[in-house]
């Protein structure tokens, strides 16, 4: 049986399909080419080959901390990158788990 091909058409946002052309080109993959993969993926697995879902806002860190607790953080994570030879630093895990595990 020969291998026969047909053309779809989709309808995307301008600006969508230029972001992903632009991203397409640095992988080396064309936009057919990941059309065609995703299709192949998603008849092997029976289901589409990627996660779906309704991704978290990005100030959901609010829900969790109060305003005041992230500026404070903020400002020690700020103070600690000018002062790193303050921090003691570890060249293993077995070493920062001692220290991290330790009563001192």
């Amino acid at each position: 049986m020969a291998n026969l091909t047909t053309a779809i058409s989709v309808q995307i946002d301008k600006e969508d399909k230029e972001k992903a052309t632009e991203i397409l080109q640095k992988l080396g993959v064309s936009m057919s080419g990941l059309i065609n993969m995703t299709i192949k993926q998603l008849i092997m697995r029976e289901s589409i080959p990627f996660e779906v879902s309704i991704p978290q806002e990005k100030n959901d860190i609010y829900k969790f901390f109060s305003k005041e607790e992230i500026e404070k953080t903020a400002k020690e994570l700020a103070y600690m990158e000018k002062h790193l030879d303050e921090y003691p630093s570890y060249d293993n895990m077995e070493d920062l788990k001692k220290a991290l595990l330790s009563d001192d």
